[in-house]
């Protein structure tokens, strides 16, 4: 499990520094009180088209963005803690001449009007937390020869066939939906809205780096560069194995109501395994179905197939039989030639002397299957890993 996006927060007891090139004063017209002066949001720049958000308001600093990502070309594999995740933001914000987010060490309450209750902390409080992983869904051979655009072409079947097949199922309260493009399924709510507890998704993650990071790195770097050939080599990694992306964005909602919102106020071992759990529960979608990847023949193919007939033209004549008794066509079995393509049509089961059952009877049938197993990507040895991982490895 990987953390791929992170919000944070922390309210200091002094107005933090101008750093925007725009600024104003917010006060409330009703009352008249100073609500402290915001900033434009600031844009952190990585080293590869990546960057963070940083945004000040009076005396709180908000940092957005995928930690894992930043000055990295990809983030197949990231960040494994959130402690990691905090490091990289501190690091940021230390260059702006901010204060670092820092643990918690107590909470405390305050009553507003209304008799709204104010929770305050004097630490970072996490808003948004996304987890990810990787699981491969089998092995493809490619074809490298022709232009490099069609380098990739017609190789993620698998892993399209295993994203349509888990788009058939619910996760939790939330309804699938499989995206036009068979590249992505996530779950919605009834009202066709991300869930505010938890919005997950299952991609493929080969044509999303194509989609959106390639373009990227051959426009900064150009297509002979070292970093975008190196790109291409974790696109056909991720291609050879079939690689989908689980991805569970964790609102504020679910932060807050399994009590993970204060950094340092809950015991890191139990936050991450308790965050793996509902990551594995996520992950084991699949196994409510055995997922195939299905090669569908025609009628007409199967009678050609099996030796029946010897050519197209007689078996597309036998078919159409096939497919009046489908539409509940009744023949007369006394003449010679009805005999003759029932006599055919029996052989691969179809017996157009009996009533169609459509619940029983498909105008295709299975012609091979190929089992998609489905586990762990793991780390090449040539992966570039983040600085957190490459110091623990």
């Amino acid at each position: 499990m990987f953390f791929d996006w992170l919000t944070v927060h922390q309210d200091h007891d002094f107005q933090l520094p101008i750093l925007a090139d725009r600024h104003f004063i917010a006060v409330d017209t009703a009352s008249g009180e100073d609500l402290g002066i915001k900033q434009d949001t600031l844009q952190h720049e990585g080293s590869y088209s990546t960057s963070i958000n940083i945004r000040i308001s009076g005396n709180r600093v908000t940092v957005s963005g995928n930690p894992s990502r930043i000055n990295r070309i990809e983030n197949l594999f990231g960040l494994t803690s959130l402690d990691q995740c905090i490091a990289v933001y501190n690091k940021i914000l230390i260059q702006y001449g901010l204060p670092p987010f820092t643990p918690c060490t107590k909470v405390w309450h305050s009553v507003g009007e209304g008799g709204r209750i104010n929770t305050f902390t004097d630490g970072a409080v996490f808003e948004e937390i996304h987890i990810t992983s990787n699981l491969t869904t089998g092995t493809v051979v490619h074809d490298i020869t022709g232009p490099q655009s069609d380098l990739f072409k017609n190789h993620d079947v698998a892993v399209d066939t295993f994203i349509r097949a888990i788009s058939t199922l619910p996760y939790k309260n939330s309804i699938p939906r499989l995206h036009a493009n068979g590249k992505t399924c996530d779950w919605l709510t009834k009202k066709g809205t991300g869930g505010t507890l938890i919005y997950p998704s299952v991609y493929n993650k080969a044509y999303e780096l194509e989609l959106h990071t390639l373009p990227k790195i051959k426009r900064k770097f150009g297509d002979q560069s070292p970093e975008y050939q190196y790109l291409l080599n974790v696109i056909e990694y991720c291609h050879q194995h079939g690689v989908a992306r689980f991805e569970q964005k964790l609102k504020s909602a679910f932060i807050r109501r399994n009590h993970l919102r204060f950094y340092g106020l809950f015991n890191a071992v139990k936050g991450h395994k308790f965050l793996q759990s509902v990551h594995d529960d996520f992950l084991n979608i699949h196994n409510k179905l055995q997922v195939e990847h299905m090669s569908l023949e025609s009628i007409t193919e199967k009678l050609i197939s099996n030796g029946i007939c010897e050519n197209t033209r007689s078996a597309n004549t036998t078919t159409l039989y096939a497919i009046q008794w489908m539409h509940g066509h009744k023949f007369d079995l006394t003449k010679t030639q009805v005999q003759t393509h029932r006599a055919r049509l029996r052989q691969i089961g179809i017996d157009i002397a009996l009533p169609c059952d459509l619940t029983k009877f498909s105008l295709v049938t299975v012609k091979s299957a190929t089992q998609i197993n489905v586990g762990q990507l793991l780390i090449p040895n040539w992966y570039r890993r983040p600085n957190h991982l490459q110091l623990a490895a």
